[in-house]
């Protein structure tokens, strides 16, 4: 038995069965011992929480380490943005998981010192670099959350978001509200809009006059 072990046969049952599956005992009973062999390593359900988000996190980090140096803070953003969806995706209910954990390695916890800097050294304060990491944190976990349980309920009741059925609750005189309903779109392509979005928002808000970096002209 071995921390590492655990952690694995979590993440396995979390993409059997679901957060609300992912109990000690069931995760003991999956490993074969007795619940209170798995309170040598983790000392509860939080503590178990914590290690699968940092496990997600040190693949994040070594997906953003394929980011070069001289990257503008753009370009690095919306790769930390794309990362952390890719991980959450890996996982069944994975931003519902591991939003919100506490990191248990600090070797990831100091990976951000790195990119603090480099932030920095593009003309935010540390004050916006942070902020701008939280708030495309925060659109990846909303966003990923809402994906996730359209595409579970889409496999349980395909016909759970039928357009002609909503047309029909809608009635007449919304017609623009329909016409959403039938807009090519799919999950990445509205992603990538939002995220550019946000990152349009950040390139305004929080880059003062006389900052003006290659990604963000005067």
């Amino acid at each position: 038995m071995s921390k590492e072990r655990i952690v694995a046969a979590a993440l396995d049952l979390l993409n059997d069965k679901g957060m609300d599956a992912l109990t000690v005992r069931a995760l003991a009973a999956r490993l074969g011992v007795q619940a209170p062999a798995l309170y040598w390593h983790v000392r509860n359900k939080q503590e178990l929480l914590d290690e699968m988000g940092t496990f997600v996190m040190r693949r994040v980090r070594d997906a953003l380490a394929a980011i070069p140096p001289d990257a503008g803070w753009r370009d690095s953003l919306a790769g930390y943005g794309r990362a952390l969806r890719a991980e959450y995706l890996s996982y069944r209910d994975g931003a519902r998981i591991f939003s919100g954990t506490r990191l248990a390695d600090a070797d990831v916890l100091r990976a951000k010192e790195t990119w603090l800097a480099r932030f920095m050294a593009a003309g935010f304060t540390l004050a916006d670099a942070n902020d701008a990491f939280d708030v495309v944190t925060a659109i990846v976990v909303g966003f990923v959350i809402e994906e996730q349980e359209r595409v579970q309920s889409d496999e349980a009741d395909p016909a759970r978001y039928s357009a002609a059925e909503r047309d029909a609750l809608l009635g007449e005189g919304v017609e623009l509200v329909k016409a959403v309903d039938r807009l090519p779109d799919d999950h990445d392509t509205r992603f990538e809009r939002h995220l550019g979005l946000v990152l349009d928002g950040l390139a305004t808000r929080l880059l003062s006059p006389g900052r003006a970096t290659e990604d963000c002209p005067p």
